[in-house]
């Protein structure tokens, strides 16, 4: 079912890494001129363009975009204790690793009465997406919000897809975990359009503009982020998920493949690669997928995803090798599976897990540390979501008059080095009888 990448026997640049790394680049690019059409009808008809594309795009007519408090509370009320529980674990963990990334204020003393303060301002207003096509995210709701209000976000809104299976509702285990987190301005909107809405604003149905837009989705809602950047922050572009697996002989084939599926089943698009050292693993590995594949509940979409080009066993000379090519393919989740796993060299991945039992699907949910990363090679200079996403650098300078005066000359003689004497100026009036 995977297709068989051979790179042994050749010294490859990182750049030839780069190009042998299998990637479904058409479909990345097709979704970004359909969303970017999509944003600009939301933007230009607001409500009409939402309720066309919910008929449209997800089945649905007729429904409330704006969900009625009463959905929310309804929704918990009904939640299964054992779901409960696990959301409430999960929220405990990831308030806790996000804690951890709110820098604390500095102040640099750079001469006497030369002050410099460093502050992190979180923004006031963040919209959420939380997917809702082939999958319930509820752990998406945790994993966008929690950051958020650790941040210090004063006001968030949430969208989801519209359920034709709940009479236009969203997912009710969705509206659960919001109303956990005590937000309360939830919408029914899905897809690029509800990126496009969160952005641009919707006054018809009480939707404000956000300052920045999170959350995972498919490679459309990843490119209506692209869409709408400038207009509001973005997080990194969380498209159709991806696993690249680093293993020797060591890993368990059974463990490999279990991971491997266990990101296909996600979307058609997913992207499950291998990439080892040792041929005899990687023949264990294909006819471990093949079995698990046919066995899963969604085993078309599994089998769609491992059959794409985005997806396959990849086969090098050594783990100096596997870790170029990891480098160069800076996937979503890496998992390393090697009995020396060196992580430090591993420079270029959204997340990292860590030995046999660090599975991806572990991150996903309880590990504590955030499941929405970038995708497409983006970790390779985007972050995963964390508190920091929705966090400001400012800096706050002082200087009193004396400080002023030990830089007033250089502050002049580099103003006439720019052609720009007023700015010199300005501070020599303030030395004027």
């Amino acid at each position: 079912m995977l297709r068989t990448i051979d790179l042994r026997g050749r010294a490859l640049s990182p750049a030839e890494f780069l190009a042998a790394v299998p990637r479904a680049d058409g479909a990345r690019d097709e979704a970004l001129s359909v969303a970017s059409e999509i944003v600009a009808d939301v933007a230009e008809r607001g409500e009409t363009a939402l309720r066309e594309q919910a008929t449209a795009f997800d089945g649905v007519s007729g429904h409330d975009l704006r969900v009625p408090a009463s959905h929310l509370v309804e929704a918990l009320d009904r939640l299964a204790p054992d779901v409960r529980a696990a959301l409430e674990e999960a929220i405990t963990r990831v308030r806790r690793a996000s804690a951890a990334q709110v820098p604390a204020p500095v102040v640099t003393e750079i001469a006497p009465g030369a002050r410099v303060a460093q502050r992190w301002q979180p923004v006031r207003r963040v919209g959420v997406y939380v997917p809702g096509g082939k999958a319930v995210y509820p752990s998406s709701v945790v994993m966008n919000v929690v950051p958020a209000q650790v941040a210090g976000v004063s006001q968030v809104a949430l969208t989801s897809p519209p359920q034709r299976e709940f009479g236009g509702r969203v997912h009710p285990t969705i509206l659960a975990a919001a109303h956990l987190l005590g937000v309360t301005e939830v919408y029914a909107l899905g897809g690029a359009g509800a990126i496009g809405a969160l952005a641009h604003g919707v006054a018809a149905i009480g939707l404000e503009p956000v300052d920045v837009v999170t959350g995972p989705g498919n490679n459309f809602v990843a490119a209506a982020k692209r869409a709408v950047a400038g207009r509001v922050g973005t997080d990194s572009e969380a498209g159709a998920t991806e696993i690249l697996v680093v293993a020797d002989a060591s890993a368990d084939a059974r463990w490999v493949a279990a991971d491997l599926v266990s990101q296909a089943e996600h979307d058609e698009q997913a992207s499950a690669v291998l990439v080892t050292d040792s041929p005899e693993l990687a023949l264990a590995v294909s006819a471990a997928v093949d079995a698990r594949a046919a066995s899963t509940r969604h085993s078309a979409r599994v089998t769609a995803a491992l059959t794409g080009p985005q997806s396959a066993i990849v086969l090098v000379d050594d783990i100096d090798a596997a870790t170029a090519f990891s480098n160069a393919y800076a996937p979503e989740h890496l998992e390393l599976q090697i009995a020396d796993a060196r992580p430090e060299e591993f420079v270029h991945a959204g997340a990292i897990f860590v030995g046999p039992h660090t599975p991806v699907s572990l991150g996903d949910y309880l590990a504590g540390s955030n499941h929405v990363l970038p995708t497409g090679g983006q970790a390779r200079f985007q972050p995963g979501l964390s508190a920091a996403t929705f966090l400001r650098p400012q800096q706050v300078i002082e200087y009193d008059r004396a400080a002023l005066a030990t830089v007033r000359d250089g502050i002049v003689a580099l103003a006439e080095a720019e052609a720009l004497p007023a700015h010199g100026e300005a501070v020599v009036a303030r030395f004027e009888a």
